[in-house]
This record gives structure tokens, C-alpha cells and sequence, in this order.
């Protein structure tokens, strides 16, 4: 009658690249590192940089690449006005906010009041 099943721990979650990275977080990590590089060679040709200059820079365009798509706010009251956000990625609040503010809509209320006499229309 009551038979058990095999029930998985994870069902909705990524696939994980050296358990670190998710296939997100690895794309934005290498996007933002290739654009450490480009300002890299932007700075060379302006300042005389070393191999170890270019190894951070690279290093902190890759951090700020992987911060924004792996890292979550937290579900804490002390987060103050971002608690509603808590558990969601930094990156999808970023793109969120530039697709807000790139929508150029305006909506226009008809306000038409009648004037009224002592509460009467």
C-alpha cells in the first residue's frame, strides 16, 4: 500500500564547476576578467605597468564579475530596506534596475474633478 520513494535533495539546482562557480558565475567571471584585460592594455600604453599589475587588475575585474553573479543579499533583518530582496542575486537586481529605468513610459491619469457644491455633484 504505502510504498517509499527516492526522493532528491536538489532538484532545481545549477550545475557547478569546480563547486565554486556556476555556469553563470564562471561566464561573468571570464567576461569581466577579458575586460580586465582590455583596460590592461589600455593602461599599458599610458603607464609602465608589470606582470604582476596586470595580474590584478585582471584578478579584481573577475572578483567584481563573480560578486555580481554569485553573490545573494542576505534574509537579515539588519539588511534594513533590502530584507524584501534577501536570497536574490545581486545581478539580476542590477539588470532589474537599469530595465526600470530604461522603460520610458509615462501613464497618464485623467484627474477631471467636477466642482461640487457643498458635497453635492
Amino acid at each position: 500500500m504505502g510504498g517509499s520513494y527516492y526522493v532528491p535533495r536538489s532538484v532545481k539546482g545549477e550545475s557547478r564547476i569546480l563547486y565554486v562557480f556556476t555556469i553563470k558565475s564562471f561566464a561573468a567571471t571570464l567576461a569581466f576578467g577579458l575586460v580586465g584585460v582590455l583596460v590592461y592594455f589600455l593602461l599599458k600604453s599610458f603607464l609602465r605597468i608589470s606582470i604582476v599589475g596586470s595580474i590584478i587588475i585582471i584578478a579584481v575585474f573577475a572578483a567584481i564579475g563573480y560578486a555580481l553573479s554569485a553573490v545573494t543579499i542576505p534574509d537579515v533583518p539588519a539588511m534594513g530596506p533590502l530584507r524584501k530582496a534577501g536570497g536574490e542575486n545581486i545581478g539580476a537586481m542590477i539588470v532589474r534596475a537599469i530595465m526600470f529605468k530604461g522603460k520610458k513610459k509615462i501613464y497618464l491619469y485623467n484627474y477631471k474633478r467636477e466642482a461640487t457644491k457643498g458635497g453635492e455633484k
